[in-house]
């Protein structure tokens, strides 16, 4: 079974679909979770699965420090794969060189990259957008695309609502692309 960490900054619904799928599928493991507040549901939901949470309080990107600390301790856990799910920080570390790393983001990259991607989209009358799961890289979402599904934008929609179906389709394409990775199906180191 491999072994996989999340990281997160919020909610933590990405981090529930994983941790669901890790109970059920018995193909890869969530050996602990990383967050940068203490506060978020996510060490929560993490606390119910007893799945340890280790908290790396964050400083600001051009903080060394708080980029080391973030790598060295992703890396202590020696985690198969790790994965981004909603974690609103730039990795500027070379963790991704270290270990794969992937990201859900939540839009058809290359459109609308960065933190305000469903805003983004609906600021620029976009029709279509959707989620994304990519590679991470030393860009902002900029890695190689490994799934991508669109979500149509409904009339009347705001950040909120589009977001919240965003999610549904990103829940299930990053349980999909995780598990294909783990069990080798999808190879991602070529």
């Amino acid at each position: 079974m491999k072994s996989i960490v999340v990281l997160a900054s919020g909610n933590g619904s990405l981090f529930q679909a994983l941790a669901d799928a890790s109970a059920q599928e018995k193909i890869f493991s969530i050996s602990a979770l990383v967050v940068d507040r203490k506060d978020t549901y996510a060490v929560t939901r993490a606390t119910k699965f007893g799945i340890p949470a280790i908290e790396i309080p964050f400083v600001d990107y051009e903080d060394d420090h708080w980029q080391r600390l973030l790598k060295e301790t992703v890396l202590s856990l020696q985690p198969d794969l790790v994965v981004s799910a909603g974690f609103m920080r730039i990795i500027r570390s070379d963790l991704f060189l270290k270990c794969p790393t992937i990201n859900a983001h939540p839009s058809l990259l290359p459109e609308f990259p960065g933190a305000h991607a469903v805003q983004d989209a609906l600021a620029a009358g976009a029709d279509v957008t959707g989620a994304t799961v990519h590679l991470m890289d030393a860009g902002i979402d900029t890695g190689r695309i490994l799934a991508q599904k669109e979500v149509v934008v409904l009339p009347g929609d705001t950040s909120a609502t589009l977001h919240e179906r965003i999610k549904t389709v990103e829940q299930i394409q990053l349980v999909s692309v995780v598990t294909d990775i783990c069990s080798g199906k999808l190879k991602i180191g070529e």
